[in-house]
Order: C-alpha cells, then sequence, then structure tokens
C-alpha cells in the first residue's frame, strides 16, 4: 500500500470525516447493531462497509471501500 501503511478501520473513518468536512460532503457513521463490529460509512450518498475499527484494513479492502465511496488514493492523503 502507498501512503496509507498500517491503516485501522478508525483511523479510515476519521480521515474520510475530515476529507468530507474539507469539502463540505456529509459523512455518517452507522454502526451495525448486534454481534460484530462491522458499520456503514457514507460519504454524500455512497456508502461502504467498515469492518473492525481497532482492526488493520487490508490493502484490497482498502481499494475498494475508497472506490465505493467514489474517492481515490489521492484523495485519501
Amino acid at each position: 500500500m502507498s501512503d496509507t501503511g498500517s491503516v485501522r478501520g478508525n483511523e479510515f473513518v476519521r480521515r474520510i470525516q475530515a476529507l468530507g468536512k474539507e469539502r463540505g460532503v456529509e459523512v455518517r457513521w452507522i454502526a451495525h447493531r448486534g454481534k460484530g463490529s462491522h458499520g456503514l460509512l457514507y460519504y454524500g450518498a455512497e456508502p461502504t462497509t467498515v469492518r473492525n475499527l481497532k482492526d488493520e484494513v487490508d490493502e484490497r479492502a482498502y481499494h475498494k471501500m475508497l472506490n465505493q465511496l467514489g474517492l481515490s488514493e489521492k484523495d485519501f492523503k
């Protein structure tokens, strides 16, 4: 992974929230109820699922989540 190194789920959410604030895009985090630690992250109207916030996001999932949000790696830096 280029600049991401070992990004945890909570850091990914924080960075997307900061990007949304900077760009004036609504960002929402909705934790799933019940067992499990997954949640939905919305960047505007685009959703993606984030696994456990404490776990590191693997490279494939990282790129998939950015793609689902309509963002590129350049946006995330």
